[in-house]
């Protein structure tokens, strides 16, 4: 894997299944996040550090240079190298 952090991902809300490309940020977490679809604003899932690794197609900057462990990576959400 790269020393590269990968910054863009797509966004799932699991309330109305809408989507959308974003940029992470890479100096912080975000614990909350407004889905544009439904107005739903997301928290982390149980054991998730942040909103992009319970609900993204790639977990936040953070999880990428700590090599993933949280629930979601071991289901397959996210599988580092």
């Amino acid at each position: 894997m790269s020393d590269q952090n990968i910054l863009e991902t797509v966004i799932t809300c699991p309330v109305c299944g809408h989507t959308k490309a974003e940029t992470m940020p890479t100096d912080a977490c975000q614990y909350f996040y407004d889905c544009t679809g439904c107005g739903t604003v997301l928290k982390p899932k149980q054991g998730d550090c942040c909103v992009y690794c319970s609900y993204a197609t790639v977990p936040c900057p953070s999880m990428q240079g700590a090599k993933c462990k949280s629930v979601t990576c071991v289901k397959g959400h996210y599988e580092p190298d």
